[in-house]
């Protein structure tokens, strides 16, 4: 089953310094067909202001991972650590036991991010943070993993999670045709470009929904950058 949640019809909230757009029920917006797809809980479509940002607020027991697309993101917490994550790169808190953060776009442009929460697998886990850059070369085969907590993609050291659970991503040449190999199921995000998914037309901004399909025939019809995060039923 393929179910497209086009960007328009996504929840909508802007507060100036912050336009969002929400894929599943947050803060202010609520739908009740749409609370979550298995143990993926939050895709939160972020634009950032210049000199904006999260101030400090706290967390517990979910997987937060942000995939920044535009600019940069400058994370602090009460752990210690600080670092900034830009466009292509990835970053993640496992909130744990409890962990309060900031996130400031410090930048001189807009930051475009997505965020995306995961529920864990384990409760009260030590919290913690770590950041990544990856490869930013157009992908010719599968997508590489980002974000795991499988021990099958231990060897291509993606950032951990504690939960049996993925995300995919990169960037497509126009015309590349590639596989992906999916486990339990998929949602698809279209970060940049139009691309088919199953023959299925994904253009940017918009999300979709994967059930029951263990392979995604993806084919860019422009240059396409692409998130697959695959995670377990609920």
């Amino acid at each position: 089953m393929f179910t497209v949640y086009p960007y328009a019809e996504l929840g909508h909230a802007n507060h100036g310094w912050l336009d969002a757009r929400h894929h599943f029920s947050f803060s202010g917006y609520y739908n009740p067909a749409r609370r979550q797809f298995g143990q993926l809980r939050v895709i939160n479509d972020d634009t950032i202001a210049a000199g904006s940002g999260f101030d400090t607020h706290p967390h517990d027991n979910m997987e937060i991972i942000t995939y920044v697309r535009q600019g940069a993101i400058t994370h602090k917490d009460t752990m210690g650590n600080e670092g900034r994550t830009g466009a292509g790169d990835v970053q993640v808190m496992s909130a744990g036991s409890g962990v309060a953060h900031a996130e400031y776009n410090l930048e001189d442009e807009d930051t475009r991010l997505y965020q995306i929460w995961i529920e864990p697998n384990a409760r009260d886990v030590a919290p913690r943070w770590d950041a990544r850059a990856f490869p930013k070369l157009p992908v010719e085969d599968a997508l590489p993993v980002l974000v795991s907590g499988r021990d099958e993609h231990a060897d291509q050291q993606p950032l951990f999670i504690h939960q049996d659970a993925a995300i995919f991503g990169g960037t497509l040449k126009a015309g590349t045709v590639i596989e992906q190999p999916i486990k339990h199921q998929a949602y698809v995000l279209a970060s940049r470009g139009r691309f088919h998914v199953n023959g299925v037309h994904l253009t940017q901004g918009d999300g979709a929904e994967v059930v029951g399909d263990r392979v995604l025939r993806i084919e860019a019809l422009d240059e396409a950058e692409i998130l697959i995060i695959d995670v377990p039923v609920h």
